[in-house]
């Protein structure tokens, strides 16, 4: 709840600190004495917009601080500072404040932590609730009805939203499959074809370093083909190197011994034999590895081009083209298989559309039945808030299949007819200023149990009414605040004789200067302040003994 609001420098207002406990909290004071300026100082801290005029005559900052303390923390305030990553240790109180400069601009912390004025926007929601005369927040908005009508009725929806969450991801995928099939469909003859013509070919890893290392060689023994055939003659015929070289050796062999050195003659000569004999074996073999057949070659240089213009159209490498006709055929199979797999996937998607559809009726009937006991309950509290006249309605009604959400298949707004024979409409657009804050009152003390804001605050709720309407309002207002916490901005004694705590609001003048102060009423404080609102500018006897009689009752 709101324990401590700490301005500085707006409007009327110089310093000012104020403590707020539980219960009801009322502020009180004449006309144009400045309780607007408290609640404009709330709304800044609480996100609203920015406007320089708050700023005091003559200063250049404006700043507003709020802190909030919770017996037990909020887990959907925990997870929005746990999503912004503001740090918020257990036991500690929530600071919001606000800066706002002369010249417009402005700047938020949470915790002392820079943050956007979209977060402090988004903490209001969850930390006070705001109900004024021209209030479009809050209760008002259709937007946060089917929300409070489901705590209400204590619905639990999360499984509505989990069926609806499984039925969009089964449509998502079964669109994404026929979207699929219909793109491969549309290429199944071009696939078909590339398939063929892979098919024919049949390419095989490695295949193209092979067959480019068997032209290179041809190609070699081509330009070599002359040279090796003459070198080949030189070893052939009796003339030949080889065979004088081996019949020198013959008629050496037989005179070797006649002395060492033709020994050693011999045993080169052999050598010479051997290593000769060796080059003929080489050249030999050099040949027929080099052999030159043109048939072959061409057909060679054929395959090479086939297999590199396929590389080409299918923007691979040549040693990749057996795993693209991999995926060519499972492409062709998908196709083949696809409307299969679409129909599991489109029986998948209509059982979690029906799956959906139940779950989300059950709700519905649970909304429906809700609505007929939330209405009874706010027309119990309409005529003692001198609303006789008017009817409240909590329509339910079933949206267009392209609204539905993870909320369910229904819209929910609450409506209201002030007068006899007239048509139900939102809150906001039939109701005056003070009807609409005691339709509000009833929607509140009806909603009771249900939760909602930490602090809800009413501004002068009671306007326009007197006597036994504000005694009822102010009985309805003791009422909310047990357990929690409610500030109502009043002019009705009656209702300020029930507050837990009683502030008064005061502007006063010295020279030029004029500020605006806010104090604490005591006991005996609250007995005047209550008899001025009873007699007016001059209190009275009767009006102090009619203010005892209130705060007795109370």
């Amino acid at each position: 709840m709101l324990t401590g609001l700490s301005i500085r420098n707006v409007v009327l207002i110089e310093a000012l600190d104020l403590a707020f406990p539980g219960g009801l909290g009322v502020l009180t004071g004449e006309t144009g004495a400045g309780k607007s300026i408290l609640l404009d100082s709330l709304g800044l801290v609480l996100g609203d917009r920015a406007d320089s005029g708050l700023v005091r005559a003559g200063e250049d900052v404006a700043s507003v601080t709020a802190t909030f303390e919770f017996a037990q923390r909020p887990g959907v305030v925990e997870a929005v500072l746990a999503e912004a990553a503001i740090d918020w240790e257990p036991g500690e109180p929530l600071l919001l404040r606000r800066r706002l400069r002369a010249d417009g601009g402005s700047r938020a912390y949470v915790n002392d932590q820079p943050v956007g004025v979209a977060l402090l926007r988004e903490l209001a929601r969850f930390l006070v609730e705001l109900h004024g005369q021209h209030d479009d927040r809050g209760l008002v908005n259709a937007r946060g009805h089917r929300m409070l009508l489901d705590r209400y009725a204590r619905a639990d929806n999360a499984a509505v939203a989990r069926a609806w969450e499984t039925w969009r991801a089964a449509e998502q995928a079964l669109a994404q499959a026929r979207a699929q099939l219909a793109s491969a469909a549309a290429e199944q003859d071009l696939i078909e074809a590339h398939l063929a013509e892979l098919d024919a070919l049949k390419p095989v890893a490695g295949e193209e370093e092979e067959l480019a290392l068997q032209r290179a060689t041809m190609q070699k023994g081509e330009k070599l083909s002359g040279d090796l055939n003459e070198l080949q003659h030189l070893w052939q015929g009796s003339d030949a190197p080889l065979v004088q070289l081996r019949s020198a050796a013959r008629r050496l062999d037989r005179i070797a011994g006649e002395h060492p050195l033709l020994a050693e003659a011999l045993e080169a000569l052999d050598r010479a034999v051997i290593e000769a004999g060796e080059a003929e074996d080489k050249l030999a073999a050099a040949a027929e590895a080099l052999a030159h057949d043109p048939g072959l070659l061409d057909r060679i240089e054929t395959r090479l081009f086939d297999l590199r213009a396929a590389a080409r159209k299918h923007g691979c490498t040549v040693d990749d083209l057996p795993t693209r006709r991999e995926a060519l055929q499972a492409a062709l199979q998908s196709i083949e298989g696809g409307e299969a797999q679409i129909a599991g996937l489109a029986r998948a998607a209509m059982d979690a559309g029906l799956d959906y559809r139940a779950k989300a009726e059950a709700l519905s009937v649970q909304r429906a039945e809700a609505a007929r006991k939330l209405d009874k309950a706010v027309a119990a509290e309409l005529a003692p808030l001198r609303l006789d006249a008017a009817r409240f309605h909590t329509a339910v009604v079933r949206l267009p299949e392209d609204r539905w959400s993870a909320q369910g298949m229904d819209g929910v707004e609450f409506l209201i007819s002030t007068n006899p024979g007239s048509d139900f409409a939102p809150l906001g657009k039939i109701a005056s200023g003070g009807e609409l804050s005691r339709f509000i009152l009833a929607l509140k003390v009806a909603l009771a149990e249900e939760g909602g804001a930490a602090t809800v605050i009413f501004d002068e709720i009671d306007r326009g009414v007197g006597g036994a309407v504000a005694s009822a309002i102010g009985e309805r207002l003791a009422r909310l605040a047990r357990g929690g916490q409610l500030l109502a901005v009043t002019h009705s004694p009656q209702v300020a004789a029930r507050g837990n705590a009683h502030y008064l609001i005061a502007k006063t003048s010295e020279g030029t200067v004029t500020r605006t102060s806010v104090s604490k009423l005591d006991a005996a404080g609250r007995k005047e302040e209550i008899a001025r609102m009873l007699s007016g500018a001059e209190v009275t006897k009767e009006a102090r003994a009619q203010a005892r009689r209130l705060l007795e009752q109370a």
